[in-house]
């Protein structure tokens, strides 16, 4: 069984990948850098949970 999300994680997840759809890419580090910089995001653990989220879905090739 995988891992459940909060809904919270993959909304803001979504809108992100909607608005800057071209910057994001499947390297996780690059997505944390860039989810930083786009986002108030107020934890480092939720900043990491969207990044992640994020990459696991252009890995999975699910945009």
């Amino acid at each position: 069984m995988g891992r459940i999300r909060a809904g919270f994680v993959k909304r803001q997840a979504e809108k992100l990948m909607k608005l800057y759809s071209s910057r994001f890419t499947t390297k996780f580090k690059e997505n944390k850098e860039l989810v930083a910089g786009v986002a108030e995001v107020p934890t480092k653990k939720l900043r990491n949970l969207i990044a992640g989220y994020i990459t696991k879905k252009l890995k999975s090739g699910k945009e």
